[in-house]
């Protein structure tokens, strides 16, 4: 979920749940309690993580770096969440899907850093910070044929939402680009290591992700990736009462 300092609530817009379950699986708000007993037991019962986007930036300090004067509101309570979930996550090798935000503290997490203000750190970029509408797709994305994340298109360009004002610098440890836009920012990554089904995207596919064949795509292959991973589970199990019998 997202957290709302002034109000001190959690909260996450409709369409992330909305996607997951149109696209076959059961989806769970998990609260922002940073706490790894409660998280480690949580994600025993889940079969797949999806990190939402956020209206913080990720704490810079968390990569090595001071911050710039154009970092945006820090919420310690998404940041310490996502670092232990993340953690966990990969420790069980959970299907991940990570929108935004959600893959900007992904990188993070593998030792990535990030730009904290595209305009004033890359000013000859493209403007990454469209505004309403926030279903209007207004830049391109060219995506590597070799990927996951081509697999959901037969395009190797089409146009993307945009609502960030930071963006990847150093990939992390484990990670590769997958997707860029023709200033060369980085529109989405992929975990290399074998059998790992996790994904990290700068773009927002849960904004009208009924009307566009792509998002519809992504959510698909999460929820299949979940259900792989619970059906490995169930596998694992009967695995072992056989064993003990």
């Amino acid at each position: 979920m997202r957290y709302d300092a002034e109000a001190e609530r959690f909260y996450l817009a409709r369409m992330y749940a909305e996607a997951v379950q149109a696209a076959g699986g059961v989806p769970v708000h998990v609260p922002l309690i940073p706490e790894p007993a409660y998280l480690t037991d949580l994600l025993g019962r889940l079969d797949g993580v999806l990190l939402p986007g956020s209206a913080s930036d990720v704490e810079p300090k968390l990569y090595g770096h001071e911050p710039h004067q154009k970092l945006g509101a820090v919420h310690a309570l998404r940041d310490e969440t996502d670092m232990i979930l993340l953690e966990e996550v990969e420790r069980r090798s959970i299907p991940l899907l990570a929108i935004c935000y959600g893959m900007q503290v992904w990188n993070v997490h593998r030792g990535g850093t990030l730009i904290q203000d595209i305009a004033s750190e890359a000013p000859e970029a493209l403007k990454h910070e469209q505004g309403a509408p926030r279903d209007r797709r207004s830049h391109k994305i060219r995506v590597a044929v070799s990927s996951k994340l081509a697999n959901f298109t037969s395009e190797a360009e089409m146009y993307v939402n945009s609502h960030h004002h930071q963006a990847l610098n150093a990939i992390g440890r484990g990670l590769r680009a997958v997707a860029w836009t023709s200033d060369n920012l980085v529109e989405a990554v992929e975990d290399t290591r074998e059998g790992c089904w996790a994904l990290g995207v700068q773009w927002h596919p849960e904004i009208a992700w009924s009307e566009d064949h792509f998002s519809q795509a992504i959510f698909r292959g999460f929820v299949n990736a979940a259900q792989d991973y619970s059906d490995a589970r169930v596998q694992l199990y009967d695995d072992h009462l056989t064993s003990v019998r």
